[in-house]
């Protein structure tokens, strides 16, 4: 009783009209801001997209650039707090303001307010995406190409990790803990813009592309792994060896674990599943099961992404997958193209001109990173064996380029430490950029037109008799 009395004045407080209505004020506020960011970011979306298929560029690279052109670069439609912009730096926060008549405090909380929203939502594309990348793939084919996988994964992080960190020494004598947090941002690879690629070009159940995912996945782990070790490094001089074996103990059982138990389980889910009455239940039941394992991944210091991912592989397991398939796609329509567009928004060009002192240096290590990054990965393809089969090797190589949003994480966590200095800083920023921008029409550009594996998945199978 004493706590209700204590908490009532706060209580009315709460509930008095004036508080009330500025609640409701300021969520309307925030409504309003995600439903124009929303529309911003589908027709940027669907305008670069038409216009990069139309010149057999990836639709993918259209969203990239779309977001580019409503983001920070170009129109300040779409810009985030952790560019360094504030609300009076976007126009769409402009027109919300005008529209609504806010003052300037509640203009910057909802700015903050309507960028978190947004952030969520990309989040949930990618995870979506991941979980659709991972219905489409053969767990059978995946598990036969684990060996090249992870050659492919293991060379891709090493070669590039060393040649840089190398480089930064004896070419640029970088000190000796930036040039490894430098040569760690290079090991990345962004299997969310990969996967993409494969799924528009109709190689995702490839050999090649099958490869190039598990490596992808396998180089998603070690770069989390990487990235402590060195975040580790930087803020203590020393890395912490539990954190290390904790992580790839944590890796290990959770990839293994979950499909193992998940394949044992999937007759049992599936038979709840075909008992249900209610509308949507295999969708609904199936991201129950995909939201359950990407808060495992996450909540063991792993990505969300690679719950998500083992979920779409138990699931593609089970007779309903095809069916589990078609009902996705719609709401990765939904979502996907928000997580494009926003990693485009929040790509800043202005590292690129010359013309500003601060950038030369680092334009002129940019290079030099451009280049391990790029031969790095592509090293890796030419590390894997076909057998009997012809490998394109140069395409899983490519397909191992983008770096794109896990580029960034590295880069943003070396900024926020302090240990890159402003031209190392610059230079990862630039890297991840053009490695994000170019992966795209290559991938297309090395898997030919004429190959018959994609003409195989292009041509759906006849219905049995």
């Amino acid at each position: 009783m004493s706590s209700l009395v204590n908490t009532l004045p706060t209580l009315l407080l709460t509930a008095s009209p004036e508080a009330s209505e500025a609640s409701a004020s300021n969520g309307s506020a925030i409504l309003v801001a995600v439903l124009l960011s929303l529309m911003v970011i589908y027709l940027a979306s669907k305008v670069g997209g038409e216009l990069c298929s139309r010149i057999n560029l990836p639709p993918v690279l259209g969203e990239l650039l779309g977001g580019v052109v409503v983001g920070v670069s170009a129109l300040h439609l779409l810009v985030f707090p952790e560019s360094g912009l504030g609300a009076e730096n976007s126009l769409l926060m402009q027109a919300v303001q005008a529209a609504l008549g806010l003052t300037p405090d509640a203009v910057q909380e909802t700015f903050a307010a309507q960028s978190e929203v947004i952030s969520v939502l990309a989040e949930l594309g990618v995870i979506i995406l991941l979980f659709e990348i991972g219905l489409e793939s053969d767990l059978s084919e995946l598990i036969r190409v684990g060996p090249q996988a992870a050659i492919v994964a293991v060379v891709g992080v090493t070669v590039p990790f060393v040649a840089g960190t190398l480089g930064l020494l004896t070419l640029f004598h970088v000190p000796t803990v930036p040039a490894i947090f430098a040569g760690a941002a290079l090991t990345a690879t962004s299997i969310g813009i990969t996967a993409k690629v494969l799924s528009e070009i109709r190689q995702l159940s490839s050999s090649e592309g099958q490869i190039i995912i598990g490596a992808a996945v396998l180089d998603d782990v070690l770069g989390i792994i990487i990235l402590a070790v060195v975040s580790s490094l930087a803020k203590t001089g020393e890395v912490e060896v539990g954190s290390v074996v904790y992580l790839i103990g944590g890796a290990g059982v959770f990839l293994v674990g979950s499909i193992v138990v998940g394949r044992l389980v999937s007759p049992l889910f599936m038979g709840l599943v075909k008992g249900m009455q209610t509308r949507g239940n295999l969708l609904i039941a199936s991201l129950v099961v995909m939201l359950a394992l990407a808060f495992v991944g996450a909540a063991i210091q792993l990505e969300a992404i690679l719950g998500a991912f083992t979920a779409g592989l138990i699931l593609a397991e089970t007779d309903r997958a095809k069916e589990l398939e078609e009902q996705v796609l719609p709401l990765a329509d939904f979502l996907v193209p928000i997580f494009f567009v926003c990693v485009g928004a929040k790509t800043d060009l202005s590292v690129l001109n010359p013309a500003v002192p601060a950038n030369r240096e680092g334009l002129v290590i940019a290079g030099f990173l451009i280049v391990v990054a790029i031969l790095g990965k592509v090293t890796s393809g030419f590390a894997v064996w076909g057998g009997a089969t012809k490998i394109n090797q140069l395409a899983i190589g490519v397909g191992m380029v983008p770096r794109g949003e896990v580029g960034l994480v590295f880069a943003a966590a070396g900024s926020d430490s302090g240990v890159l200095p402003p031209a190392l800083d610059v230079a990862i920023v630039v890297m991840v950029i053009i490695t994000t921008f170019v992966a795209p029409p290559l991938l297309r550009l090395v898997f030919p037109k004429g190959d018959p594996t994609a003409v195989a998945a292009a041509v759906p199978e006849p219905p049995a008799p």
